[in-house]
């Protein structure tokens, strides 16, 4: 498992965070890193997570530059 830690004190709109946790929450799917649990820890909010191999997306998008159609490609998979 992966666990991301939010710190809750950081975000202004909490309830975009619920919105998103209820989402994946209730949504599978082979091809998408699926939700496990959640638990609040003091003031972080702890999301538990399947684990992939890679590290997080965010550093990806960082090196790797797509294309508008290979973005289109890899949305639509």
């Amino acid at each position: 498992v992966a666990i991301k830690q939010l710190s809750l004190r950081k975000q202004p709109q909490k309830e975009l965070i619920v919105n998103e946790l209820l989402v994946v929450r209730d949504n599978k799917h082979p091809n998408i890193v699926n939700y496990l649990d959640s638990y609040l820890v003091g003031d972080k909010l702890w999301i538990i997570m399947e684990y992939m191999d890679g590290g997080p997306l965010s550093n990806v998008i960082k090196v790797v530059h797509l294309a508008e159609g290979e973005m289109a490609a890899i949305c639509r998979e």
